[in-house]
């Protein structure tokens, strides 16, 4: 049964950092894409960040919106994914997803919100 829970969202103040994990059960993270995507109240899912397959070179892609500020990654080990948020801003406040390619969420998903 595949199973992604995530986790390490919180209340942070604008400009500080939060490190989101996915950790996933069913399935090997390394031999699929994987992305983060988030969905904040009352808007659709805005996808964030993607990260390949190794067989494929782990090529890292981000959204505009948070290119330069968000890092995507992978533990092979623990079969977990990362997201490291860092220069939050108010509008990044979210319920935030890991994804398997271009599924749906399948987790609870983590709530980050950025306020002071």
């Amino acid at each position: 049964e595949v199973q992604l829970v995530e986790s390490g969202g919180g209340l942070v103040q604008p400009g500080g950092s939060l490190r989101l994990s996915c950790a996933a059960s069913g399935f090997t993270v390394s031999d699929v894409g994987m992305r983060w995507v988030r969905q904040a109240p009352g808007k659709g899912l805005e996808w964030l960040s993607s990260i390949t397959s190794t067989n494929i070179g782990s090529r890292t892609l981000y959204a505009d919106s948070v290119k330069g500020r968000f890092s995507i990654s992978r533990d092979n080990a623990k079969n977990t994914l990362y997201l490291q948020m860092n220069s939050l801003k108010t509008e990044d406040t979210a319920v935030y997803y890991c994804a398997r390619g271009n599924n749906n969420p399948e987790g609870q998903g983590t709530q980050v919100t950025v306020s002071s």
